[in-house]
């Protein structure tokens, strides 16, 4: 099975070479070519589009940064769309809002072509060992089909259902992920607050029923000079994914007060200007308000 690649941000860069360790030819494209000269390097056929990509792939995954950005390389003018052969999938690993991607898989359901919607859920490290789950929406066959190339990518591959519904559960996850650490980082401003020195309080929850593989990697980053100089996922990232889940409980009906909240101290987050940094920066925000900076 011949592989198409679109995308080399931080996870296409690491999802790669995983795919050519496993045996699969790779041929790829990113919007600027710098970031996949490692992996032309490592083995990689560079294409100069994606519908370049489309034409020698069995299946073309893409990983971007917003719906916009799929419409871009799936339907644009030189798109994976124009260059898909019949049999052919397309496999849109972003995170976007549930109706963006149905209108596109519907786009390629009336070009006689399939497209899963299939996002990851695992951070960069989390990527990078293996150890991520792909959720996946869309032809049940198609899905078959590609499990094994999936199994290359993470430790688990899930099908969701129909098309457009794994995007969502990875909506719901994403705001579940962000609401878990900022009451982590509310749970231990309010400890410290008390006396209890912080890198106590850390270990404590991160040895307790409330600790979490999430928590785990990234708890420690609130202790002094342990925040990375290259966040995983910035408060800008992390806060769209929050939108899309504000907007779709909008949409939908469900109320999600918690979500609501905890994009509030997002938000803060970017009026105190730290927003570039993994946003579990949020604990400053506390500090803040607690009265604890020095």
């Amino acid at each position: 099975m011949r592989i198409g690649f679109i995308g080399f941000g931080d996870m296409g860069i690491r999802i790669v070479p995983r795919l050519m360790t496993a045996g699969y030819s790779v041929t790829g494209w990113n919007r600027t070519r710098d970031k996949a000269e490692s992996l032309i390097a490592s083995g990689l056929e560079w294409a100069e589009s994606p519908r370049a990509v489309a034409e020698k792939s069995d299946v073309v995954f893409a990983i971007v940064t917003d719906a916009a950005a799929v419409r871009a390389v799936a339907l644009g003018p030189d798109g994976v769309i124009s260059g898909l052969k019949p049999g052919g999938i397309f496999v849109d690993m972003s995170t976007i809002a549930p109706e963006a991607s149905l209108e596109i898989s519907a786009a390629f359901e009336a070009a006689g072509l399939t497209m899963l919607d299939a996002p990851l859920s695992g951070s960069p490290p989390v990527v990078e060992a293996g150890n991520a789950s792909v959720m996946v929406g869309g032809d049940r066959a198609a899905f078959d089909r590609i499990e094994p190339v999936l199994l290359a990518i993470g430790r688990k591959a899930l099908y969701i259902g129909e098309r457009g519904k794994a995007v969502r559960m990875k909506v719901a996850l994403n705001m579940c992920l962000v609401i878990e650490m900022v009451a982590f980082c509310e749970a231990v401003a309010l400890a410290e607050k008390g006396g209890v020195d912080r890198a106590i309080a850390v270990e404590a929850m991160l040895n307790s029923v409330v600790a979490s593989p999430v928590m785990a990697y990234r708890g420690p980053f609130i202790l002094e000079g342990k925040m990375p100089e290259k966040a995983l996922a910035d408060v800008t990232l992390q806060q769209k994914d929050m939108l899309l889940a504000l907007d779709l409980g909008r949409k939908s009906g469900v109320p999600v007060p918690l979500g609501a909240a905890a994009n509030e101290m997002l938000n803060a987050c970017r009026g105190l200007g730290i927003d570039h940094r993994d946003f579990v920066t949020v604990y400053e925000v506390y500090r803040r308000l607690g009265g604890m900076l020095k």
